[in-house]
């Protein structure tokens, strides 16, 4: 098991530091980094930033709202894909994720066919530089990436495309560990979240008609051993991020804690396969 630091679990909360960020990514022993934007600094800083500490960047998430019908309504998000793979190759990522969130007032079905055109536009890029472009499951009623025949439109349409899997939106839609099985193949990053299952209109209404909020990942509603375990019986030997988008910790501190937890679970697993 690799796991990685997620910029994104550390910058959401105030008073984020990047040096602070990097410095805990090297005490936890962590095997990678997906920095989630360029936090205001350049790719060339944030690598040396990472060389300096013997951190790989595993990953590099970016923006880039491809979801309109047009090519020329596209075009803007298309150069800011481009220049999102450059920064990726500069900083030394392998894969790079564009976030695919939902739009107000567009059915999910027809920003999926927005997202695959603008996709088809960015891939060339990304196939010239080296680097492996995924999406991701993403949460939301609206989302139009979430279940595993979602993402596998978008492959199959888009060759050369990968995936990125989040455990913790697959459930968002459906049971997560057959989602990851349906996918896994081409599966280059993974994100382990929790998600707990609350009253509505204290959370984040799902395209399984429920409604749900953040947690630590291993305190919510989760079969992260089960999701885990998924994983180590495909031979997936690539990063975790540990993704965390509550408020009850500390960001580094709830880092640390699922960092400590999934160790441990990790150790089961190995027991349980040797015993």
């Amino acid at each position: 098991m690799k796991l990685s630091m997620m910029s994104y679990t550390m910058s959401r909360q105030p008073n984020f530091d990047l040096t602070e960020m990097f410095d805990l990514t090297a005490e936890l022993k962590l095997d990678g980094i997906d920095l989630v934007t360029l936090h205001g600094s350049t790719a060339s800083e944030l690598r040396k930033m990472a060389d300096d500490r013997a951190i790989p960047v595993v990953a590099h998430t970016f923006m880039a709202d491809l979801n309109f019908p047009t090519e020329a309504e596209r075009s803007k998000a298309v150069d800011d894909a481009r220049r999102g793979i450059e920064a990726a190759v500069v900083l030394g990522a392998p894969t790079v994720m564009i976030p695919t969130p939902a739009k107000a007032g567009v059915d999910r079905n027809e920003s999926r066919k927005n997202w695959i055109a603008g996709l088809q536009e960015v891939i060339p890029f990304a196939n010239e530089a080296g680097v492996n472009l995924t999406v991701e499951n993403f949460p939301g009623a609206g989302s139009p990436f979430v279940i595993a025949s979602d993402l596998l439109e978008a492959v199959q349409q888009v060759p050369g495309l990968k995936i990125t899997y989040d455990n913790g939106n697959a459930f968002s839609g459906e049971e997560p560990i057959q989602s990851f099985k349906d996918v896994a193949e081409h599966v280059v990053h993974v994100h382990f979240k929790d998600w707990k299952i609350v009253e509505e209109g204290q959370g984040m209404k799902m395209l399984n008609g429920k409604t749900m909020a953040s947690d630590l990942i291993g305190e919510a509603a989760l079969d992260t051993k089960g999701c885990l375990k998924a994983l180590e019986d495909a031979n997936y030997d690539r990063c975790i991020n540990i993704e965390y988008e509550g408020n009850k910790y500390n960001a580094a501190d709830a880092i640390r804690k699922a960092t400590k937890y999934l160790r441990r679970i990790n150790a089961e697993l190995i027991a349980e396969a040797t015993s």
